[in-house]
């Protein structure tokens, strides 16, 4: 049941994007188009919930070394690899979505909500399935909350909108009142 809990929470009571506003800047950059929105979905996922696993080894033995201050370089490390991997990866086999995304992709190198992410298993001192439900789960609740947003902003794109509110200026009115409707979600778990 614990372990459901971690799951939804992440999700939805504490989505990253819409709750804590982490990872914002990919979510409004990618957010344009649906196959993209997707594309960055799962690599960030991936990238959350393996550098979730690895993290958590290496936060065990940072702290038994008693140099758990370099904790943040470590996970910087980490994340960075694994964003390497994947933009190896994509630009191998999904040349489109690499191109795409563009500049996005490296940036989930500095993407706030990964690195939050690990740094809070560490914090909420999570054991390990913990940690790699949680990573999933904030990586499900980024992935939901850009794929809403980015089915939101194409279906916007066949209306005629008032000039003021073109651009990011609707898109940040959209933000706000998708983060409103998650915050109904607030209350429901108690982690």
């Amino acid at each position: 049941m614990k372990l459901f809990l971690i799951f939804f929470s992440a999700i939805f009571v504490n989505n990253f994007v819409l709750a804590r506003f982490l990872g914002i800047c990919p979510f409004l950059g990618v957010s344009r188009k649906m196959d993209t929105a997707v594309g960055m979905g799962i690599a960030v996922t991936f990238v959350m919930t393996v550098s979730a696993a690895i993290t958590w080894f290496l936060d065990k033995l940072l702290v038994s070394l008693g140099i758990e201050f370099l904790r943040i370089i470590v996970f910087i490390l980490v994340i960075a690899s694994f964003v390497q991997f994947v933009e190896l990866f994509l630009k191998k086999s999904s040349p489109g979505l690499y191109e795409a995304l563009g500049i996005y992709l490296p940036l989930i190198t500095t993407n706030c909500a990964i690195l939050g992410m690990v740094l809070l298993n560490s914090l909420m001192k999570l054991n390990f399935i913990e940690s790699v439900i949680h990573a999933l789960g904030s990586g499900l609740g980024f992935a939901l909350a850009l794929i809403i947003f980015a089915g939101i902003r194409e279906k916007l794109e066949l209306y005629d909108i008032p000039k003021p509110f073109e651009g990011v200026g609707l898109a940040l009115i959209i933000a706000g009142l998708l983060s409103m409707a998650f915050m109904g979600f607030q209350g429901m778990v108690k982690f």
